[in-house]
């Protein structure tokens, strides 16, 4: 098992690594993450926003832990509360399917495994919970670290895979429960 299943005070799930603990979401993670998505380090992601989409995403992270019990947790290293990166399943209307994704929000988090560690806790939390037995995760073609997190966590390329971006470019990975392709 990649993680420890915890609650907090509202008996939501946290995640626990051996490094960092993954949480719901709150108000306190607007800041820590507007730094990253009001820069260019977001393009490959959708980026840049402003601070008003930003809220908006954040608030539509909300709504999907309402509407389907996951969403993106925040993550953080254990023993701070400060917001580290999104990290984890979402499934926003507008997606055909769950969607596996992630976002450090500084650089100097970055080459340390903290994603993966992350990710893969996630990963498993939701196939273990959710009743999905797969999950994607949408690439910009040019976001080669993320297509290799990808292979890392097990996901494989599939082109036959509908996307949410319309003719955008894409790389679609797809994840299956228990790593059974």
């Amino acid at each position: 098992m990649t993680y420890v299943l915890a609650q907090d005070g509202e008996g939501r799930p946290v995640l626990e690594t051996a490094r960092l603990r993954l949480r719901v979401p709150n108000a306190s993670d607007i800041a820590p993450s507007a730094r990253f998505w009001a820069s260019e380090r977001s393009h490959m992601m959708g980026g840049p926003w402003t601070l008003d989409q930003l809220k908006a995403e954040h608030q539509g992270l909300l709504d999907q832990w309402q509407r389907h019990g996951f969403s993106l947790f925040t993550v953080t290293r254990k023993g701070d509360e400060t917001g580290i990166g999104g990290i984890g399943p979402f499934f926003p209307e507008a997606h055909p399917e769950p969607e596996l994704g992630w976002s450090l929000w500084r650089a100097e988090d970055e080459g340390q495994g903290l994603a993966y560690e992350a990710a893969a806790a996630a990963r498993d939390w939701f196939f273990a919970t959710s009743g999905h037995r797969t999950a994607v995760s949408y690439t910009d073609p040019d976001n080669l670290r993320s297509h290799r997190l990808c292979e890392r966590l097990g996901g494989v390329v599939d082109p036959d895979a509908v996307h949410p971006y319309g003719d955008e470019p894409n790389l679609t990975y797809r994840y299956h429960a228990g790593g059974a392709a």
